[in-house]
């Protein structure tokens, strides 16, 4: 080795030592290594969502996402060279638009967290306010990483507790002058699903914005938050063709009215003619720091998740109104049919889609104790479509013999 190389480097911070590696394998030993070593993996619970969700991905979703095309691609700076990217985003926002009850979707967050945080800055700077109204029963990552963008940008976050006895935000809102929005989750981390029927009028007479964040799979058969009020829908999109992937990459949706289009943080593709009347496509928004001067960005997030986005956007295409429909139905009646079996362990009755929480010892689901000190011995468990009847008469079984 040259020591030249590493004359710059101080030597009391220089390793003295071998690295403590172990020896070279070839190469069929290495694969039989590292095979060994991944079938001491324990299998999750079937049980465990809780912002990552296993749906069923049609085979013609990973085909059309692995296609060179589409697999390699980079940002779409040349319109007249990435028709085929651009027109794939403009199809995504489109159906993320129709989804939401909204009239402008951009092309995609980094996942359902950072779209929160980022609709909550926007209500921030669209209202001239400093305060955050966040539901206690939304995902407690994303309280986390909004309490980050928060104390960054000065601004103060206020959590308005859910009731213990239904599991559902707490109606006292407290709104205040200074009040810039107000966060809920829809259904909320607990899987109930809340009443939300009177808060955009109570939210809107305080001159505050009204943000959703939304499980999409879960619009297949509620209402679209556009119907009900919202300014802005947020939610993670991991669901929508994306495998889970160990807990990433995710896809963050945001959707918003046309008032606030120029505010949107990331960047919006657009349909277009050209000098021959032809239909085209552009990136007709992009208000990030890369694009404009920094100090007049709405966000410093430099990507997008254009891959993810196009899952969704197949997946969407392929299953449809009727196909999302039979999903959330199915979601829908699995877990409802497995909250019957389970009766009193059931900790509450309010309505719920594909999570509820449950008082049980099980490992099955996840432990909500870690976020909820209040929630110790309370399991939240999912179930989707792909929940076979066989594992919810096991679980019966387990938290029986328990």
């Amino acid at each position: 080795m040259n020591a030249d190389l590493f004359s710059n480097i101080p030597a009391k911070v220089r390793l003295k030592t071998a690295l403590d590696l172990p020896a070279p394998l070839s190469e069929p030993e290495l694969l039989e290594n590292l095979r060994a070593q991944s079938e001491q993996n324990r299998e999750s619970s079937p049980f465990l969502g809780a912002g990552s969700y296993k749906h069923f991905i049609p085979s013609a979703v990973k085909h059309i996402v692995g296609r060179s095309e589409f697999y390699t691609a980079y940002t779409p700076y040349q319109a007249e060279a990435s028709q085929g990217t651009l027109q794939a985003i403009y199809e995504y926002q489109s159906m993320i638009c129709e989804l939401t009850g909204m009239d402008v979707a951009n092309a995609s967050m980094y996942d359902g967290a950072t779209a929160l945080a980022e609709a909550a800055l926007l209500a921030c700077r669209v209202t001239g306010r400093k305060e955050v109204l966040v539901s206690a029963a939304v995902h407690p990552h994303y309280r986390e990483l909004l309490k980050t963008y928060c104390a960054a940008a000065d601004l103060i976050i206020r959590e308005i507790p859910y009731d213990p006895k239904t599991g559902l935000t707490a109606e006292a809102l407290n709104l205040c002058a200074r009040s810039a929005c107000f966060i809920v989750q829809q259904p909320n981390f607990f899987g109930n699903i809340e009443s939300v029927s009177r808060l955009a009028e109570m939210i809107h007479k305080n001159k505050s914005l009204f943000i959703v964040s939304v499980d999409p799979v879960s619009l297949g058969c509620l209402k679209a938050p556009g119907e009900y009020g919202a300014d802005l829908v947020v939610g993670e999109g991991q669901a929508l063709g994306n495998p889970q992937n160990f807990g990433g990459p995710g896809l963050g949706l945001f959707a918003c009215r046309k008032e606030f289009l120029r505010q949107t943080p990331g960047r919006i593709v657009g349909a277009t003619v050209d000098t021959e009347g032809k239909r085209g496509f552009v990136l007709t928004l992009s208000t990030r720091e890369q694009h404009i001067r920094r100090e007049r960005a709405t966000s410093n997030i430099c990507s997008n998740q254009a891959l993810c986005a196009l899952a969704a956007c197949a997946y969407l295409s392929i299953m449809g109104k009727t196909g999302l429909k039979k999903v959330a139905e199915l979601c829908l009646q699995k877990a409802n049919y497995l909250k019957k079996l389970l009766g009193r362990r059931v900790v509450w009755g309010s309505k719920s889609f594909k999570e509820f929480v449950i008082k049980s010892e099980t490992r099955a689901g996840l432990d909500l104790g870690k976020y909820y000190s209040e929630l110790k011995g309370h399991r939240l468990i999912c179930v989707t479509e792909l929940t076979r009847k066989s594992e919810l008469d096991k679980l019966i079984a387990d938290i029986s013999a328990a």
